[in-house]
Formats: structure tokens, sequence, C-alpha cells
């Protein structure tokens, strides 16, 4: 029995020391998207399909789940900031503060760790590139809401890709200073703007950025309701990265769905979803990698913390209804207005609603719920497939996942 045993625990041993380190590594942090936003998108996509139950979306299919809690050092419930900082760099701080402890010592996020051990490094968000969850990969600054000075962190690190948004202030706070998107031509990143623009210029450069084409909104990419023809898509952008980025030594790849946040926080339900399912769009263009390179991949899906506190239920009773938001899903296909989206009623009654009448309104319909319009403190999901994915099972805080990732890809923490 004992020699079973050690040749059992030699296997085992044999098998860990075997096992291949991720060698591109993705992290994809959807902002406010707690365990019921996963929930009320899968109840989606089967009313979609003319079922009740749940449809499962792609990361919601990793063979790995665990669950994270999300507290910061200085309040149960965190914000963005804090969230990031733990999430980038293993490490606490305060509500408000942004790659720095609580007494501003800057802390080193594993972004840098995996530039200096010669990994390309992208960093890519649906929202500016300055705000708390990208800029926690990069920067370091007492207040998460100065946005030119965490700008101005961006070209010194050398990272080879950024995308999506383009930058809050970029000529600070009274628009005075000098505009960042000269400093970072300056040094040496190539702006492009659309993908046309894009395509046209990657070759030649060795660090871009890639923003919505000139004459549109470049700071954020749009809510996936509003997308038009030449707009920019997170899953565009995360395909643009994995193509500009692959090279012999590998890369890691962070990847933000910001606006399902701020869709919670306005309790809108319609984005909530839709939001939800660009952002599992933007991961399943990184699982299509994945199945080419299965040994040497690593997909990580999580939040920062959970927005607010969405129920399946509102009212007494064993039910809750999406067939609105289908109808306002299948009409938007068609590009019809917000008036003529409102579950059959006619348009006369609902043209004198404002926007924030129409939001309340789908959710009173479906029957789903909100406690707040802020962030809750509640453990929020991880998901894991590829190379090192068993360690991101079962419990653990938010601070671990970095130092996982690491573990995983062969990297000191």
């Amino acid at each position: 029995m004992k020699n079973i045993f050690i040749f059992i625990l030699t296997l085992l041993v044999a098998t860990s020391c075997s096992e291949k380190k991720a060698k591109y590594v993705f992290f994809f942090i959807g902002d406010g998207m707690g365990f019921s936003h996963v929930a009320v998108t899968e109840a989606f996509k089967a009313v979609e399909k003319g079922e009740m139950g749940s449809e499962p979306l792609t990361f919601s299919q990793f063979p790995v789940m665990g669950m994270a809690t999300t507290y910061s050092a200085s309040n149960f419930i965190t914000c963005s900031s804090a969230a990031g900082t733990a999430l980038s760099a293993g490490t606490k701080t305060n509500n408000g503060m942004l790659g720095v402890t609580p007494d501003t010592t800057s802390v080193t996020a594993i972004s840098y760790k995996f530039h200096d051990a010669g990994r390309k490094v992208g960093i890519m968000s649906t929202v500016t590139i300055d705000h708390a969850t990208p800029g926690a990969f990069y920067a370091h600054n007492p207040s998460r809401s100065d946005y030119y000075a965490i700008a101005k962190e961006l070209p010194e690190t050398g990272f080879e890709f950024f995308g999506g948004g383009g930058f809050a202030k970029p000529l600070g706070k009274e628009d005075s200073e000098r505009s960042i998107y000269e400093i970072v031509a300056e040094k040496g990143y190539t702006v492009s703007y659309g993908m046309e623009d894009y395509l046209a210029q990657k070759e030649s450069a060795k660090k871009i950025i890639m923003l919505q084409e000139k004459g549109k909104e470049n700071n954020i990419l749009p809510y996936m309701k509003d997308v038009k023809e030449g707009d920019l898509t997170l899953a565009q952008v995360v395909d643009a990265a994995i193509k500009f980025l692959e090279n012999d030594k590998g890369f890691f790849i962070m990847a933000e769905g910001g606006k399902i946040d701020w869709a919670a926080h306005s309790n809108d339900l319609a984005n909530t979803i839709f939001e939800t399912l660009d952002f599992d769009a933007a991961v399943e263009v990184a699982y299509r990698f994945y199945q080419q390179h299965p040994d040497e991949t690593l997909i990580v899906v999580t939040a920062d913390h959970e927005t607010g506190g969405i129920a399946l239920g509102n009212k007494t009773g064993y039910n809750f209804d999406l067939t609105i938001v289908k109808e306002i899903f299948d009409d938007l296909k068609k590009g019809e207005n917000k008036e003529e989206v409102v579950s059959g009623e006619t348009p006369d009654v609902f043209s004198y609603m404002s926007e924030k009448e129409v939001i309340y309104y789908v959710s009173e319909k479906a029957n789903i719920g909100w406690t707040t319009m802020s962030h809750t403190g509640g453990a929020v999901p991880v998901f894991a497939i590829g190379a090192g994915s068993s360690l991101f099972s079962g419990r653990m805080d938010n601070t671990e996942i970095p130092k996982k990732i690491c573990e995983a890809a062969g990297i000191k923490f």
C-alpha cells in the first residue's frame, strides 16, 4: 500500500512539473459584473431561443470556476480603483487610490512583470484607457480622478498595445496642458483612428494605440446597442491586439468590459445584458485563440466588484420575464427607436418618457429588481481555462488572482 501511495504521489508531482506554463495570458475584467449579471444574461439568451432556462455564455462554460472577495483596505464595498489595484498588483488599497498602497507607496502591476520577462503587453477597455481598471495596470496615483497625470504614465510603460477608449482629460483639468496625444506620439506610439487606419499603420508601428475613427466619440467605445458601421467593438480590439502582440515569447492582455458597470449604475437592465453579451463576444475571440494554442494559453475572467445589486425577481411570485428586453434587442437590430421598442405599446404612450423613465419601466415590466445605483460588497465570479487554470478554483481574495496568473505563467510575482 505504501509503495502504491508513493507511486501515485510521484506521478502527480511529475504531471505537475511537466505541465506547460502559460505563454499567452488573457485577463478579462467585467467591471461591475456579479454572479447575477451573468445569470440574467444567460436567462436572456434562453429567452432569445424561445425557451425558459439558462443558455451559457462562452466564459461561463470554462471548466474552472471560483469566487473572489472584493473588499478594499478602507471599505467593505470597494471602488474600481482599489479593486483594480488588487487585481493588477495583488495589494489592497483605499477606495479612490490607484496603483499605490494606503500610504501612497507605488506598487508593481503584473503587466510590468510580464513585460520585464520579455512578454509583449496589451491593455484595452470599452471606457477611457485612463479609467480606474485599465489605469491600475500601468499608473500610480493617490487619486483615481487625476486623469491627466495617470495618462502621462502610459507612454512611459513601453507596453506595445493600448486600445478602445481614449483619454478622459487629454489636455488636463483646465484644458491648458500639453495634449496627451502629442506626448504619446513623441514616445514612439502610433495613434490609429478606426479599423481602416489601424490596418494601414500596424505593420510599421512598434507600439500602437487603437481608437475610434476621428470625428466620433474618441473617449469610449459605444454601448453595444449604439454600435454603427465603422465603430470599434471590444471584440475587434482584442482580435487586433492578439495579431499585433503574438510572438515567440508570448503576451499578456488585459481587456475590460467597462460599460457593464455604467449600465448597472443606471439600473439599466437592457444595457446591462447587452454589455455583458458584448464582453462575452470579446472573450470568445480569446477562446478561439486558446483552441489553436490550448497547452500554452490561459484565460481568466472575473470582475472588480458587483454593481447595482441586481435581483432576478422583484415582487412576490416565482417568475421574471425578459421578453421586453428581447423585443428591444430585436428592434434595435432593425434600427428602430426607443419609443418603438417598449413591449408592444404604441409610440405615443412613451414619447413623453425620459430615458430614465424608460429604463425604470423595462425593469418593472421584467420583474427585475435593483438594490442600489452604486456598488455592492459581494464576492464576484472567477472563470478560467487553459494552462494553470486549476489555480483559480474555489474561494480566493482578489489580491490572489494576479499572483496565481504569474504562477501559471512561470513569472516571479
